[in-house]
């Protein structure tokens, strides 16, 4: 048996497992990604103490709920902003293949054009409602909504810096997903 074939068996003679795992590349993920874990780990933390204190201590945290409700926007508005570096969002690519190559790129260039538009145009509508959000406290907890809303708009601001270098790649490339589906980068 030669040493290729030997890597391929999982179990030897004896009925042991042997197996090598593949390093651990962790270079695909951005700092956002990060941030969204540890504030998804917040917020399943926050649930877990929700749970412990309402069926366990029969004495549930008022203010737990409310918090999982900020840490779960947080989670979406900052975790959107990998889905647009990834371009991982939902798209409509069925309508491409039934274009010419031509008709396709400029139609991807404009939903390039349009996303990279809109999220700019959210972020602006949100750092204007921050302040405006500064006197309103949440419920619960005397805290500010303003923060929250900081974190809606810092989620914004990331999309609207992913879409724009995603917008970048596609015209240097000279293709996006939209028209190649195959080639899709994850």
């Amino acid at each position: 048996m030669t040493a290729a074939a030997a890597e391929d068996h999982v179990l030897d003679a004896e009925g042991h497992f042997h197996t090598t795992d593949e390093p651990v590349d962790l270079s695909g993920y951005g700092w956002e990604d990060w941030l969204t874990l540890g504030v998804f780990w917040l917020l399943a933390l926050d649930i877990f103490y929700q749970f412990f204190t309402r069926y366990v201590l029969e004495s549930s945290a008022a203010w737990t709920e409310e918090i999982a409700r900020y840490l779960l926007i947080v989670v979406t508005f900052v975790g959107a902003s990998m889905a647009v570096r990834r371009n991982t969002h939902i798209h409509v690519e069925f309508v491409y293949r039934w274009l010419s190559p031509g008709v396709g790129r400029v139609m991807s260039t404009c939903v390039d054009v349009v996303r990279v538009a809109f999220l700019a145009y959210a972020t602006w509508l949100s750092v204007l409602l921050v302040p405006k959000m500064q006197n309103l406290q949440m419920t619960v907890v005397d805290f500010p909504m303003s923060y929250i809303y900081g974190c809606v708009t810092f989620g914004f601001a990331m999309m609207t810096f992913r879409a724009v270098q995603v917008a970048v790649r596609h015209w240097r490339q000279g293709w996006s997903v939209l028209e190649r589906p195959g080639e899709a980068e994850i």
